[in-house]
């Protein structure tokens, strides 16, 4: 199976399995404060940084805007694995970059690249669906230079030629390999009768990155599916939150318990009340409430 990206091959020659991702994971050791390298392990279900006065309006119209002010990200956190450190930036609403082993993934990067500039130049993105929160064009074309792009058929099907030529669209249940790190595509989509118009089955993509022994799982916009209650053995999880486009509280607190994440991000979640996830995940979970709005006032 050739790596997704590569262009020793063309790309009429691409195949891409299907079949779940099986990894064991071993007791996580995180450094919740980088500069001081200072570890511990997790014992809290429920970590708290960044929330003082936590601004929750506005959401993608305001993504752009607040590149033009001096940049704020939420603390950094850094998960051991079986093959190296994975430092985990959440940076703004759904936008996220992953650090792993000399390597940048940007997760649906929007906001202009000024809000990208104290993080490494990315190595591959990753793209869930086609909505401006998490699709932006002219980010794109400011940070992403040839390196390889994974989308969904949409988002493809919407890039300039000069971004679709490093580009790949994976549908729903394909796997493959980006910067040799095995990722497969989840179902992303509404499940409640007057929501799916606004994320429709088929259409967007969670994903999940094997980085040694861990998975970590992006779940992009959805409600809760039958490949997220399905999902085992996942260590890191982003899951969304905001009506009415994708879970209540409550619903991702169905979902956690459900597939029991070692480590859960609430994102995406706008105004929405969190206090569900501070109460109601079951033991064995660790809820990690972070700032995704810190430019917003």
């Amino acid at each position: 199976m050739r790596a997704l990206g590569d262009k020793a091959a063309p790309r009429a020659s691409l195949t891409i399995a299907c079949g779940a991702i099986q990894r064991r994971i071993v007791p996580l050791v995180f450094m919740s404060n980088r500069q001081n390298g200072r570890h511990f392990m997790v014992t809290r279900r429920i970590v708290v940084a960044g929330m003082a006065g936590l601004p929750f309006a506005g959401l993608a119209a305001n993504l752009a805007a607040s590149a033009a002010h001096a940049q704020e990200m939420p603390m950094a956190d850094t998960l051991s694995t079986s093959a190296g450190d994975l430092v985990i930036h959440p940076i703004d609403h759904a936008s996220l970059v992953l650090e792993f082993d000399g390597k940048a993934i940007y997760v649906d990067p929007v906001g202009g690249a000024e809000l990208y500039a104290s993080l490494p130049a990315p190595s591959a993105i990753l793209i869930t669906h086609g909505h401006g929160d998490h699709f932006d064009v002219p980010t794109l074309e400011a940070i992403a230079g040839d390196v390889p792009l994974i989308t969904n058929g949409d988002v493809y099907s919407k890039l300039p030629e000069a971004l679709k030529a490093n580009a790949t669209a994976m549908a729903n249940g394909e796997d493959g390999t980006i910067l040799d790190i095995p990722i497969r595509a989840i179902a992303a989509h509404n499940t409640t009768e007057d929501r799916m118009n606004y994320h429709p089955v088929g259409v967007g993509n969670g994903y999940v990155l094997s980085f040694g022994d861990s998975q970590v799982y992006m779940a992009g916009d959805t409600e809760p599916t039958d490949d997220m209650l399905g999902l085992t053995d996942i260590a890191v999880a982003f899951l969304p939150m905001n009506l009415p486009f994708t879970m209540t509280p409550e619903q991702a607190v169905e979902a956690i318990n459900t597939f029991k994440p070692a480590i859960i991000y609430p994102y995406h979640y706008g105004e929405s009340d969190l206090s569900p996830l501070e109460t109601d995940v079951v033991d064995g979970v660790e809820v990690r409430l972070r700032n995704w709005y810190p430019n917003q006032a």
